[in-house]
């Protein structure tokens, strides 16, 4: 799929953030803060808990979307003494702010995590301090927890160690500008490093058996001519980001696993059938996987930009399914997860670098702190940590559901009068009870809504449609508009 940014006909932004404000209402999220949770934010912000180490002479730097203020990590590349890579990763210390049991960290509860809804985040944490005196803003000093991981020359982990320091980054770097530095060959040391650390990283994974799925995901962008729509795929800089990211999430989890308390980021195995049903998938889609290809090899060599390509790693995401969060303490009877892997990145891990935005990762965190500095967690982290996995689980579920609403209602705008048009389209999946059932995507506008094979619909039988009439999964259709409507959030496409 394209990796511009697609320009088609806007969505009223006036209206749509009506429209947006009332989804808020209907989804029951919360918007205002109590006041106590803001005088408290306030106090907080004046007088954080600073630790004595001071790393403010670290030249971090942090790489995220442009325009963020809610920066969670900042990070540090060297070469190591005697060979390898040094790697400095700063998270910022939410606990340095949010006392337990206290105003903020009840609200935080009941939140979960930051939704981000086109017009407007609703965030985890009162700004005061997600978007200002917690955040690794650059050239301010703030309290992080500070990881040192010491790699080898071919990337894999000799040391991990952590410590509460004082740190301040030195510059904010977006992925598209960490991107261009690379390709033009004007990169600087760091940034050289983050690309040499991601790719062995990579290379990690790929002998691990992990894999991450290249797919396009659908933007909302508000212009001062109303939304657009967009897809974007990731650059090679927002993998080598993430891989720091992971590194440090794999070990936070050996970390806590060897402890025998904390809480992981859990992920199934996929069962046999799903891979025979993908097989079946790629022989449709005329793509080669070889028997002896391992399916994370033949992910790597897929381009998203291709038409089939895309679709068959839009199958693959139904290997993802199963997701959760999972604590364990074993002095207090909860043990660890007999598997207690990640079956994606086929390692244990745990979230812990985004604590600004996810509740989860300031009680990992805690525990990881202690745990590095010889002491036993503080209770009130270790005894939460039933509760907390669980409003992570139901939170990933909200956070899903409000994305998906956000980008319905959107496309529906955008389409609004166009019913009974034909657009170019690519089918990236098809129900496999309901063969004229499925899903297309649309280049211009950036769009992906259900499809009907003409003359299916409600009324067929419970046997499906005859094999004719199945939508030819990765094939380009042409697809002609039926609904569009704005007060469902509905978009409806029938094959032509």
């Amino acid at each position: 799929m394209p990796r511009r940014k697609l320009r088609v006909k806007a969505a009223d932004s006036a209206r749509i953030n009506a429209e947006l404000a009332e989804l808020r209402a209907t989804l029951e999220i919360r918007t205002e803060w109590p006041e106590a949770a803001l005088a408290e934010a306030e106090r907080a912000a004046e007088a954080p808990r600073l630790p004595d180490y001071d790393a403010t002479e670290l030249p971090l730097f942090t790489v995220d979307p442009p325009g963020s203020r809610d920066l969670d990590q900042a990070m540090h590349l060297a070469h190591r003494p005697g060979g390898g890579y040094r790697v400095h990763y700063a998270i910022a210390d939410v606990a340095a702010f949010v006392r337990p049991g206290g105003a903020i960290d009840e609200e935080a509860r009941r939140r979960v995590q930051t939704l981000y809804f086109p017009d407007r985040p609703v965030a985890l944490h009162p700004t005061r301090l997600s978007e200002d005196a917690a955040s690794l803003l650059p050239g301010e000093p703030r309290p992080a927890l500070l990881w040192q991981l010491d790699l080898d020359e071919d990337g894999a982990v000799v040391l991990a160690d952590l410590r509460r320091a004082v740190v301040r980054s030195h510059r904010r770097l977006d992925y598209e500008a960490v991107q261009r530095a690379v390709d033009a060959g004007g990169a600087d040391e760091q940034l050289v490093l983050l690309a040499t650390v991601g790719r062995l990283r990579e290379e990690q994974e790929r002998e691990r058996g992990g894999v991450s799925l290249p797919v396009p995901e659908q933007e909302v962008e508000e212009t001062p001519r109303g939304y657009v729509l967009g897809y974007r795929a990731p650059t090679p800089a927002d993998g080598w980001n993430a891989q720091i990211s992971l590194l440090t999430g794999m070990a936070a989890a050996e970390l806590m696993l060897d402890a025998g308390v904390g809480l992981l980021r859990t992920l199934p195995a996929a069962p046999p059938d799903a891979y025979e049903r993908l097989r079946r998938t790629a022989r449709a889609l005329d793509i080669d996987w070889p028997d002896g290809l391992p399916y994370p090899d033949l992910v790597r060599s897929l381009d998203p930009d291709r038409p089939l390509h895309a679709a068959f790693l839009n199958e693959c995401t139904g290997l993802l399914r199963g997701a959760g969060h999972r604590a364990f303490d074993t002095a207090r009877g909860r043990p660890a997860p007999a598997d207690p892997g990640h079956a994606a990145l086929a390692a244990p891990y745990a979230h812990c670098t985004a604590p600004l935005r996810r509740l989860g990762d300031r009680f990992v965190q805690e525990v990881c702190a202690a745990v590095a500095a010889g002491e036993e967690p503080p209770d009130w982290a270790r005894e939460a940590l039933v509760d907390v996995a669980a409003l992570m689980t139901a939170g990933d579920r909200r956070a899903g559901e409000v994305e998906r609403a956000c980008v319905d209602l959107v496309e529906a705008e955008v389409l609004s009068g166009r019913v009974g048009e034909d657009f170019p389209a690519v089918v990236i999946d098809v129900d496999g009870k309901r063969p004229g059932r499925g899903t297309v995507q649309l280049r211009e506008p950036a769009v992906r809504a259900r499809c009907d094979r003409a003359g299916t619909g409600p009324g067929e039988g419970a046997d499906g449609e005859s094999p004719g009439a199945a939508l030819p999964l990765g094939g380009r259709i042409a697809a002609r508009l039926t609904v569009a409507d704005p007060a469902t959030r509905t978009v409806r496409f029938a094959a032509v």
